[in-house]
C-alpha cells in the first residue's frame, strides 16, 4: 500500500535518478546486455544517457519522493519527434565510450535502431521506470507509473518478457516483437 508521505516530483535530479535506474535495471535483460555486470558501467551509462535526455527539448522526468527526501521511484519520458542535437549526440558517444566501453556504444545504437521507429505518433516515449530494489513490490512504481499515464499516452519497449503482462495490467498493449542479439523486445503502447 502506498506512504501517505510519498510525493511527486516533477524535476528531480537527473544524476539522483540515473543513480536510482542504475540499481533498479541491476538485473534487466537489455541493460545487462549493453553494460555487461558492471555496477559501475551501468551508473555511467544512465548518468550519460540522463544528462542527455535533460537537453531534449520538453522532455520530462518524475520521481517518487519519500519523507526523507530520498527517491524512491523515477521516470524518464520523451515527448513525440524529439531527439538529441548532432553536438548532444557526439558528446554522449564520448562519455559512454569513455565511461562505458565501444560495446555499450555500439549495443545502445543497435538498440535504439531497432525500436526507435516504432512509436505511435502523438505518442511520449517512457524512456526508463524503475523502483529502488528494496520497494519493489511496495507499491511504489504503481504511484509513479499511475501518475505518468495520467497526462500521456506512451510508448515503450521492453526486454524483460515478466514486463509485458505487468504493463499489460496497466492497459498497455504489444504492437510487435523485435529480435536483437539475445534479446526479444517488446514494443507496447498504452493510449
Amino acid at each position: 500500500m502506498p506512504e501517505p508521505s510519498w510525493r511527486i516530483d516533477t524535476d528531480p535530479d537527473p544524476v539522483a535518478c540515473a543513480d536510482l535506474l542504475a540499481a533498479a535495471f541491476a538485473r534487466e535483460p537489455a541493460v545487462s546486455w549493453i553494460c555487461g555486470a558492471s555496477a559501475t558501467a551501468r551508473t555511467h551509462w544512465f548518468r550519460s544517457t540522463l544528462r542527455t535526455h535533460a537537453g531534449l527539448a520538453g522532455a520530462r522526468r518524475a520521481a517518487l519522493v519519500g519523507p526523507d527526501g530520498r527517491l524512491l521511484a523515477a521516470a524518464v519520458l520523451t515527448p513525440p519527434g524529439a531527439t538529441p542535437s548532432a553536438a548532444a549526440r557526439a558528446g554522449w558517444a564520448a562519455r559512454t565510450v569513455r565511461h562505458c566501453g565501444p560495446r555499450a556504444l555500439g549495443r545502445t545504437l543497435r538498440y535504439l535502431r531497432a525500436t526507435e521507429a516504432g512509436a505511435p505518433p502523438g505518442s511520449w516515449t517512457l524512456e526508463f521506470i524503475g523502483v529502488r530494489p528494496d520497494l519493489t513490490g511496495r507499491g511504489a512504481g504503481r504511484v509513479l507509473l499511475d501518475h505518468v499515464l495520467s497526462a500521456h499516452d506512451t510508448y515503450l519497449t521492453t526486454a524483460d518478457p515478466s514486463n509485458v503482462p505487468l504493463y499489460g495490467h496497466f492497459g498497455y498493449t504489444a504492437l510487435r516483437e523485435t529480435r536483437l542479439g539475445p534479446l526479444t523486445i517488446t514494443s507496447m503502447t498504452r493510449r
